[in-house]
C-alpha cells in the first residue's frame, strides 16, 4: 500500500514539473527549437528533465558528491542522518557519494558502447544494403548466427574468456548489440536505396561513402535515432545486470548494478537503501522511452496526417 502511494504521489508530482520544464525550455531555447518543445508532451519533457538532471549530476559528480568515490568514511550499514544522508554500503563507503559516481560510471559506459555498436553496425547495415549481393549474404548470416545467441549468455561467456575490464566490457557489448543495429540500419537503407535520387547519384559517379553520408544516411536518420535511445536502455540494462552478476564494472568503482548486490542484505532488515540505485537505472529507462516514443511520433507524419 506504501509503494502504491509513493508512486501516485510522484506521478502528481512530476506533471506540474514536466510542465514547468516545457515552459522553461520554450522560454530559453531559440525559436525553431522552442516551437518544437511548445508541442512537446508531458511526458517526453519529463524524460528530457531527466535526462538532463542525470547528464549533469555525471558530469559534475565531484563537485556534488560530499565524500570522494572510494573513500572509506564509516563503519558498515551506518543509518541514515545528517552526515551519510543514505547511510553507508558494507565497506563503510558513504551511498549518497557511490550513487552519484554511479551515473558518470553506469551512464558513461553506456552511451560510450551504445555509440560504439550504433557507429559499426549502422555503417556495416547501410554498406550491405547499398551493395547487396554477395557482401550482403555473407553478413546478414553472419549477424544472424550471432543473434541466435542470447545476448546476456553470449556476453557472460564473451566476459569470461576475455576478462571484465572497462575496454573490454565497451567492446563486448558494443559487439553483440552492433548485431541488431546492423539488422534496423540494413532495413531502413533497403528502403532507400531503391530511390530515384540514389540511383542519379550513383550515375554521377559519386563513392560509396558519398551515397552513405551525404544520401542515405540523412534519409534513414530518424529512425536510426529512435533506435539509439531503445539501444541505449538495452545496453544501459544489461551493464546493470552483468555487474549485478559480477561481471561488468568492477569494484571499487561505483555502479548501480553493483551497488544493487553488494547492499541486498538491507532489504531483509526494511531498509530501502539497496533500491535506490535500482530506482535510478528503472527512471532513466522510462525517461529515454518517453522520449524516443516522443521522437518516433515526430517522425513518423501522425501529427500532420491528423492536421
Amino acid at each position: 500500500m506504501a509503494v502504491v502511494i509513493f508512486l501516485a504521489c510522484a506521478v502528481l508530482v512530476s506533471i506540474p514539473v514536466s510542465w514547468g520544464a516545457r515552459r522553461v525550455m520554450v522560454a530559453i531555447l531559440p525559436r525553431n527549437m522552442a516551437r518544437v518543445a511548445r508541442d512537446m508532451p508531458l511526458t517526453a519533457a519529463f524524460g528530457v528533465l531527466v535526462i538532463a538532471v542525470y547528464v549533469f549530476v555525471a558530469l559534475f559528480a565531484p563537485l556534488l558528491a560530499p565524500f570522494p568515490e572510494r573513500a572509506v568514511v564509516g563503519s558498515q550499514f551506518q543509518p541514515w542522518d545528517s552526515t551519510h544522508w543514505l547511510g553507508t554500503d558494507r565497506l563503510g563507503r558513504d551511498m549518497l557519494s557511490r550513487l552519484i559516481y554511479g551515473a558518470r560510471n553506469t551512464v558513461g559506459i553506456a552511451f560510450a558502447t551504445t555509440a560504439l555498436a550504433f557507429l559499426v553496425g549502422s555503417v556495416l547495415g547501410i554498406w550491405a544494403a547499398l551493395r547487396g549481393g554477395w557482401l550482403d549474404q555473407v553478413l546478414s548470416r553472419f549477424v544472424d548466427a550471432l543473434m541466435a545467441i542470447p545476448a546476456l549468455i553470449f556476453s557472460l561467456l564473451l566476459l569470461t574468456i576475455f576478462g571484465t575490464s572497462v575496454l573490454t566490457l565497451i567492446l563486448v557489448i558494443a559487439a553483440v548489440d552492433a548485431t541488431r543495429v546492423y539488422r534496423i540500419a540494413r532495413s531502413v537503407a533497403q528502403g532507400v536505396v531503391v530511390m530515384d535520387y540514389i540511383e542519379a547519384a550513383r550515375l554521377r559517379g559519386e563513392g560509396t561513402v558519398y551515397l552513405i553520408g551525404r544520401e542515405i544516411l540523412p534519409n534513414a536518420l530518424a529512425p536510426l535515432v529512435a533506435e539509439f535511445g531503445l539501444r541505449f536502455c538495452f545496453v544501459f540494462l544489461t551493464i546493470s545486470s552483468l555487474s549485478f552478476l559480477g561481471l561488468g564494472i568492477q569494484p571499487p568503482t561505483a555502479d548501480w548494478g553493483s551497488m544493487v548486490r553488494d547492499n541486498a542484505t538491507l532489504i531483509t532488515f526494511g531498509n530501502v537503501t539497496p533500491l535506490l540505485p535500482a530506482g535510478a537505472i528503472a527512471l532513466l529507462t522510462v525517461a529515454v522511452n518517453f522520449v524516443v516514443d516522443w521522437q518516433l511520433y515526430r517522425a513518423s507524419g501522425l501529427k500532420e496526417q491528423a492536421g
